[in-house]
């Protein structure tokens, strides 16, 4: 025999279930092969959601370093502006500070009661497929025990 022919096959690469070594019979019944295939298929799983959580975590730093870089972006525009206005106007600098802050004060207050405000629902369409599945099975159950 071929050794190249002996290696695993991934499940992904058109096998059906976890790769078979050469002393290990193929599955007796149904059942076998189920939880075989079950079994391949969470091996998988988990390999992608590893995957999956390391680009996540990476997707999660960048996020962090751009607001980072935007919050500290404001500060200095926000700073510069007051300097800029303070001087063009000749008006103290902390008078135009507080009015910043108090413009900024207005716009969290309409931020946090525009967030309060109820959305729509979560997984509307997870939440619809549930439903029929209890009402499957509810029929599903009064027939069986009319069958009976």
């Amino acid at each position: 025999m071929n050794p190249a022919d002996s290696r695993e096959v991934p499940p992904s690469a058109g096998n059906p279930g976890p790769p078979l070594s050469e002393g290990s019979p193929s599955p007796s019944n149904w059942r076998e092969a189920i939880l075989s295939l079950i079994a391949s298929r969470v091996a998988l799983i988990q390999l992608e959601f590893k995957d999956a959580a390391a680009d996540g975590v990476r997707r999660f730093i960048r996020v962090i370093a751009v607001v980072g870089c935007v919050l500290f972006s404001w500060a200095l525009l926000l700073a510069g502006g007051i300097a800029a206005i303070s001087h063009a106007t000749g008006w103290p600098w902390y008078w135009i500070a507080m009015a910043a802050a108090a413009a900024h004060l207005q716009a969290a207050v309409i931020f946090a009661q525009s967030a309060k405000t109820q959305g729509r629902p979560s997984f509307p369409v997870t939440r619809s497929e549930f439903q029929k599945d209890r009402e499957w099975l509810e029929n599903f159950q009064k027939t069986q025990k009319f069958n009976d």
